[in-house]
């Protein structure tokens, strides 16, 4: 009856269409990252804030991951598709330091999560480290370049030295002055000395320890023949003592891979080799002289994890030290490679223990980890709060692909204590807010609950008391060490609904309920895939397709073995009745109390895999769609089944989409009587849009279902994807002129149902079919809405009118070919308006498309805003809520992608976490400087600081500095000697370089700019007076610290000056030539008078400083200081 009442008029409508204008504009998309959780598959590197509890994971395609406590990540996009080869925290300082593999030398602010600056190295970056606590960093390069950069906060930049230490100047004072050219591998910062020390490690062996403030060499190690003791690291007994026989081993051709500290106070060096070797060295040990390396056999010893001739590299070495021990001759070493290659990839940790001076070192135990993925990188967890290397007891290994492994100490104890030396012991995994695999997500849904506010506190209101103990993974978030970060404000509000639900399904059956009203996900529930107290064959079998209806808050689950359950949000499960469905009969059943929502019935009715679901607009009626092709529309009310039909007449197709459409949409274009409505305001009569995957469309009353359409519409060359019914985005016109609904029924009625359309190219819309006739209105003229339905096939794009549709005929109002295709759509509204179709092309490409024109807008990529390829099924797991954000997941990742521009829910930063928690950091900073003032009161005198690097500065000979006494917070002396230019006589003999390259200049080759003229304010005899005492002051504090042999001038050579001044010419022209030389050269030296004077009026405040100097050391000489 209802067709009948179509078909009149139907094709009078299809032939009045005009279309509206796109509402969609470009500037209005940004599609941008707002949630991302999980490690990508990509990570390679780890860095961690012992303060802030945060780890930093680097990416091998320029990402950064974030990750605090209480489900806080982050995630940074750098604009190059690099990988990050080093990276650091700037402990406690909320910024965070990487290096990409082009050695842009990048900082992340973490507060408001964007690039604050970058430096582009010129040469590739070899060794690269953060001073602890400081905005210090020192870099090494291919041609052994040292040199020290500074991250200046309040202007946001990265400073250079101007100051750096060359490879040959360092060489050159070790004295090998042969292979100059060697690169640095390795930098460390020696423990509590603030950057003073630092342990420079050159590829071909060589370690130079390096005090910076007496510019000298502390340590020698490496490069000539040395004798070593050997320990073999293989063996698997405990006090094992070490060999009697002494090796010869030659280290010119021995290259360094890795290097740690293995103590907490510096004296003892692990260094690792590319043969395989591991090698300690003791670098307590006085300084070498020049050109002689440590060589006694008790302060190097080697260790071998394998006698096998081919060993694996080693890469990594890291050293924890033994808290429970009295001494610091204790701990473990956590090696990968050194084993032989070809055997199995594992970490072995070795407890190694040695005598005061390192005189014997024994392993009293090894294990092997063995490892779940190809390792990437490990970091030990220091204490919390602690600046410096304290004890590590804590381990994080991260393995390929995307795998993170938390042991903590006891699981370490427990692997050292097993028999077995290869041994495998339970790691920790990553607890996930939302598990992506063991088990497996299968399919998602996101769904924007409506606006008014009952709707968004209804769930609230019930969510407690659905909440559960269980999850769907088995990784745990107790014990995890990570804790940094700070929740939003907005995120934290009790009094807020839940205005949006994220449901994922699993292949166990299980389902999960995440409020996503805000950027950190919560749980709402957690569902079990077994019915609680009722055994039902096939409920644990791998979850389809899910529905939630907002209005009823009924959750609908489908899966594999063709199993629909029903479950009821409203009610907890409080030992109500379950009813099991099927085709023929209903069994009732007593369901026993339990957590959690309540299951009150699971339809059984085709054995075929369930492949959509969709809940009636007042959530009374679920429609159901197989595999193979039947549909049944459901009764949630009465628990009953009101049809079972074939979909689509005759076939077998599975179903793709369902939709279902008040039948007053339909009634109110054609000018026909309202149906009655429910309390709610639902129509009482509704039809379903019926969509099979081969591209046939049917269209049935929700009641019956019989067919309204006069038969189903094909679309034959290829195949559906989805459907999506539109109801608000055509206008138009309708008259009461009989005869020219009867002309348009001739017309029509000649018309072939199956007349071909003219096809528009792959991006261009076909527009000559978007307006056929002129506007017209009603007698009343009423402005009335004509639905459209919008098909999305795999090579195509088709915009149908409904009633022509219903009428049966095929032809679109707009058409689009792809070339590529297309494999998941949705629609983009906008003010609650269907304004946009967002496609995914089988090559990761996104196009985005303005409705009802089709028209390309722009479009983008998973590469471009994930980093991601597409895979394939990964449209199985991604939806959307129609509002602009986007759940994608691959892998262990799941990232939320907001579309539009103006939807800002997520965009502020208000709405997101804070990744640097500034009410810790000041409370720690304010903790350590209460320690170090207490220190200081202990401490002796604090000159003898200042006269250290005053000493340093002038190249004086002088006594080891005690660390001790230089607090772990003070990096101004690196300031002064890096970053300050100094004055001539303040340059180090044997110390800091400003360029490979010694040139020597004369007062020919000197330039000096013209000052700008300033009038005097002081008269000549104050000049005279300043000059005098400053004559004065410099000659007392100097005093005995010069050498006049030293200062002489050198004699030039006869041959030098004819070089230099011979010219060609008469002797007329060579006399002038002398003559403006020497004026010249009388110009310049009045010049630099006068600068020179300039200088020492500007210079009080140094004199001032050289006083008190004076007056303090005034009864001291330069050797007593």
């Amino acid at each position: 009856m209802f067709a009948k009442r179509l078909l009149h008029k139907a094709v009078h409508h299809h032939s009045n269409h005009k279309l509206q204008n796109s509402s969609l504009q470009l500037s209005e998309l940004d599609p941008r990252i707002v949630i991302h959780y999980g490690i990508p598959s990509t990570a390679s590197v780890l860095a961690f804030d012992p303060i802030q509890r945060l780890l930093a994971i680097g990416t091998l395609d320029g990402r950064l991951k974030v990750i605090g406590g209480d489900n806080i990540e982050g995630l940074l996009i750098s604009s190059k598709q690099l990988p990050y080869k080093y990276l650091e925290f700037l402990q406690n300082q909320g910024h965070l330091v990487g290096v990409l593999n082009d050695n842009d030398i990048q900082v992340w602010n973490l507060e408001n999560r964007s690039l604050i600056c970058s430096l582009q190295w010129e040469s590739n970056i070899t060794a690269f480290s953060v001073i602890s606590g400081s905005h210090f960093i020192y870099v090494g390069d291919e041609h052994g370049l040292f040199s020290v950069i500074k991250f200046d906060v309040e202007e946001g930049q990265l400073l250079k030295s101007t100051n750096n230490l060359s490879a040959q100047f360092l060489r050159e004072a070790a004295g090998f002055p042969e292979s100059s050219d060697q690169p640095i591998v390795g930098i460390l910062s020696q423990p509590y000395s603030s950057g003073n020390r630092l342990l420079i490690a050159f590829q071909d062996g060589l370690l130079i320890l390096w005090d910076v403030s007496e510019a000298k060499i502390v340590f020698l190690g490496g490069g000539k023949d040395l004798q070593l003791k050997d320990e073999g690291g293989n063996s698997t007994e405990t006090n094992t003592d070490l060999p009697d026989d002494v090796l010869e081993q030659n280290l010119g051709d021995k290259e360094i891979s890795a290097l740690c500290w293995a103590s907490s106070d510096g004296s003892i060096l692990a260094v690792g080799y590319l043969d395989g070797d591991i090698l300690f060295w003791n670098c307590s040990t006085s300084a070498p002289s020049k050109g002689q390396q440590t060589s006694s056999s008790k302060n190097v010893v080697k260790l071998q994890l394998s006698n096998a001739e081919r060993r694996i590299p080693v890469i990594v070495l890291q050293w924890s030290n033994n808290h429970k021990s009295h001494n610091d001759c204790i701990g473990q070493l956590f090696v990968y490679g050194g084993d032989e290659i070809g055997s199995e990839e594992v970490l072995t940790v070795l407890t190694l223990e040695w005598s005061s001076g390192m005189g014997t070192l024994s392993c009293i135990g090894r294990a092997d980890l063995i490892l779940n993925g190809t390792f990437s990188d490990l970091i030990l967890l220091p204490s919390p709060g602690a600046r410096g290397l304290n004890s590590k007891d804590d381990l994080f290994v991260l393995t390929n692909p995307g795998q993170l492994h938390f042991y903590d100490n006891d699981s370490l104890s427990a692997l050292m204590s097993q028999q077995n030396r290869t041994s495998s012991v339970s790691s920790q995994e990553f607890p996930m807010l939302v598990p992506m695999a063991d088990p497996s997500l299968t399919v998602a849904k996101l769904i924007k609950l409506p606006t008014q506010p009952n709707s968004s506190k209804a769930l609230a209101e019930v969510a407690p008391a659905l909440r559960t103990c269980s999850t769907p993974g088995s990784a745990s978030s107790a014990n995890w060490p990570l804790t940094g970060g700070v929740p939003s404000h907005l995120s934290i509000v009790k009094e807020g609904g839940i205005e949006r639900v994220y449901i994922v399904g699993y292949s166990n059956g299980s389902v999960l309920l995440c409020d996503a009203t805000h950027p950190i996900l919560s749980y709402i529930c957690y569902i079990d895939g077994e019915v609680h107290g009722v055994k039902v064959v096939g409920s644990n079998a791998p979850v389809t397709k899910l529905d939630f209806c907002s209005v009823s808050l009924l959750l609908a689950v489908g899966n594999e073995c063709g199993l629909v359950r029903i479950y009821d949000l409203k009610d907890g499960s409080n030992g109500k009745k379950f009813q099991l469905v099927t085709e023929s009969k209903s069994e009732v059943h007593d369901s026993p109390q339990g957590k959690g929502p309540h299951c009150s019935a699971v339809f059984s009715l085709v054995g075929s895999p369930v492949q959509a679901l969709s809940f009636a607009n007042s959530g009374t009626k679920l429609a159901i769609g197989f595999l193979s092709g039947h549909v049944a529309v459901c009764d949630t009310k009465s628990l009953s089944v009101l049809f079972l039909i074939d979909g689509v007449p005759s076939s077998t197709s599975p179903i793709t989409s369902l939709v279902w459409k008040q039948e007053a949409c339909l009634q109110n274009a054609l000018n026909s009587p309202k149906q009655p409505e429910t309390p709610s305001g639902n129509s009482l009569e509704e039809i379903l849009f019926i969509l099979s995957r081969d591209g046939k469309m049917n269209v049935v009353e929700g009641d019956t279902g019989k067919m309204v359409s006069s038969r189903p519409l094909h679309v034959k060359e290829s195949t559906a994807i989805s459907m999506y019914v539109i109801d608000d985005s055509i206008s138009t016109f309708e008259t009461s002129n009989d005869k020219q609904q009867e002309e348009s029924l001739k017309n029509t009625a000649g018309a072939h149902a199956e007349e071909p359309v003219k096809e528009s190219s792959s991006t261009v819309v076909n527009s000559s079919e978007a307006e056929v006739s002129s506007s017209e209105t009603t007698h009343s003229g009423e402005v009335l809405l004509d639905p459209l339905v919008l098909l999305c096939c795999e090579n195509s794009l088709r915009l149908l009118s409904a009633k022509a549709l219903i009428q049966g005929i095929e032809k679109p109002i707009r058409k689009v070919k792809h070339s590529k295709s297309i494999c998941w759509t949705t629609i983009l509204k906008k003010d609650d308006k269907f304004c946009g179709l967002l496609s995914l092309l089988q090559t990761g490409t996104f196009e985005i498309r303005s409705l009802p024109d089709l028209e390309l807008i722009t479009e983008s990529s998973l590469l471009s805003i994930l980093r991601w390829n597409y895979k394939v099924n990964m449209d199985k797991t991604m939806c959307s809520d129609d509002n602009g954000q986007i759940v994608l997941a691959n892998g262990s990742e799941l990232a939320f992608i907001s579309l539009l521009a103006g939807e800002n829910e997520f965009r502020s930063l208000d709405h997101l976490p804070c990744l640097h928690d500034e009410v810790l950091a000041a409370a720690a900073d304010a903790a350590f400087t209460f320690s170090t003032s207490n220190q200081k009161k202990k401490q002796t005198t604090v000159p003898a600081i200042l006269g250290g690097i005053v000493k340093g500065l002038k190249g004086g000979k002088a006594s080891q500095v005690d660390l001790t006494k230089i607090p772990t917070s003070n990096f101004g002396h690196l300031e002064n000697i890096f970053f300050k230019p100094s004055l001539p006589d303040s340059l180090p003999t044997v110390a800091v370089v400003a360029d490979e390259k010694v040139v020597e200049l004369d007062i020919d080759d000197i330039h000096i700019d013209e000052p700008v003229t300033m009038p005097s304010t002081s008269s000549p005899d104050v000049k005279n007076k300043q000059k005098d005492k400053l004559r004065s002051d410099r000659d007392k504090l100097f005093q005995g610290g010069t050498n006049n042999d030293d200062v002489t001038p050198r004699v030039r050579t006869a041959e030098e000056i004819i070089a230099a001044y011979r010219k060609t010419g008469d002797a007329a022209s060579v006399a002038a030539q002398t003559r403006n030389k020497l004026m010249e050269r009388q110009e310049k030296l009045e010049r630099i008078s006068q600068r020179t004077a300039e200088l020492q009026n500007g210079a009080e405040n140094f004199a001032s400083l050289a006083n008190e100097l004076v007056k303090t050391m005034e009864r001291r000489k330069w050797w007593q200081i």
